[in-house]
């Protein structure tokens, strides 16, 4: 049965359409819930590069999909927040900051 830290690494796999970058480091992903008795259900919230981003109802389908795809996992959800609003400033990992040019 996976585990917060197996589904954040399988995560790591899923890569904005727009930007081509994994949004793991991107920090599109605020959290991760694994609950149930084998931890079979799995909610992943998460961001969006901005809130009229044309590709979200894919990008959404394709972190459910990576999710659905672990071992043991029989219910994936994923859920859109904008608070906080996403800045890549502050929550994106040093290697996707010097991809974006903002060091």
């Amino acid at each position: 049965m996976p585990t917060q830290e197996q589904v954040h690494e399988a995560l790591k796999e899923v890569e904005d359409p727009e930007l081509n970058m994994g949004i793991v480091d991107l920090g599109l992903v605020y959290g991760i819930d694994v609950r149930g008795d084998r931890n079979e259900d799995v909610t992943v919230t998460m961001t969006l590069t901005s809130p009229m981003c044309p590709v979200g109802p894919m990008f959404k389908a394709a972190v459910e999909s990576k999710v659905r795809s672990l071992e043991g996992v029989e219910r994936a959800a994923v859920e859109i927040t904008f608070t906080p609003p996403w800045d890549p400033r502050t929550m994106a990992s040093d290697d996707a900051k010097v991809q974006l040019g903002i060091w």
